[in-house]
């Protein structure tokens, strides 16, 4: 499990490290890591890796949210849900500031 806060913060700091210019997301990740109600919003979500990988195949992640049902709705698990890696199936990430003048 990884906690989707420190997963965007990994994420912002891959870019300062590496230059963020090829990193598209970074501003928006990092104006939402640096949110106190956005930190607070996603401090308390959790992503499932399976053998270091955070993508795996619909069989894989039907399994796990088999297992893990039964404990949806307690302290621990108050809600689950699987994305689709598929674009047709997701709205697209947020464009860059300056991009949105060529709209």
């Amino acid at each position: 499990m990884k906690c989707q806060f420190d997963a965007f913060a990994d994420y912002v700091a891959e870019a300062e490290k590496h230059g963020s210019k090829d990193y598209p997301l970074y501003e928006w990740t990092k104006a939402t890591i640096e949110s106190p109600a956005k930190k607070a919003k996603h401090i308390k979500s959790l992503a499932l890796y399976v053998e270091d990988n955070e993508v795996y195949d619909q069989e894989t992640a039907d399994a796990l949210e088999t297992d893990l049902q039964p404990m949806v709705g307690g302290e621990l698990i108050t809600r689950m849900s699987k994305h689709s890696t598929n674009p047709a199936e997701n709205p697209q990430p947020p464009r860059r500031y300056e991009d949105r003048s060529r709209l």
